[in-house]
């Protein structure tokens, strides 16, 4: 009998969860973040960039660089966007969201940049990999990973 229960509670605690992670709101706010993160690089501004972060967040670079925190990572963008990648675009797609929890997501993303920089014509594709976490004001950037596609 005490089976039988504990695979009842099984049953409805992995379904409980499957339901938790396959919300169309969640979807849509993440991709959203996304989204904000194009429009910033759209409008050559680092801190609409920026906006999606945690205030702590982990990013690294095409190149392997390491940048830790939103102010650093708004300061490092409007760098960029002021200077060699000011006539570049971004397109992003969310390939991919995982959720390990409720509350946090791991996010796949194909990016592609086109444009000019050095004078130099620029058609580039990267993966993106994301850590996501649903905080009490909404989903927020964690960590970010970008690899170039050859």
């Amino acid at each position: 009998m005490r089976s039988l229960l504990f695979l009842t509670a099984l049953f409805f605690s992995v379904m409980t969860t499957h339901a938790q992670t396959s919300n169309a709101a969640d979807d849509a706010a993440i991709k959203n973040l996304v989204k904000n993160l194009e429009d910033g690089w759209t409008k050559k501004d680092g801190n609409l960039f920026a906006k999606p972060f945690a205030e702590d967040a982990d990013y690294v670079v095409v190149n392997g660089m390491y940048i830790k925190g939103k102010k650093a990572i708004a300061a490092s963008h409007q760098s960029i966007f002021d200077s060699f990648y000011k006539e570049t675009f971004i397109k992003t797609e969310v390939a991919n969201i995982r959720y390990i929890r409720p509350d946090i997501a791991i996010v796949h993303i194909d990016g592609k940049m086109t444009g000019t920089s050095y004078g130099k014509t620029v058609d580039t594709k990267a993966k993106i990999s994301l850590t996501v976490e649903k905080t009490a004001t909404g989903w927020q950037i964690d960590a970010f990973q970008n690899t170039g596609v050859e």
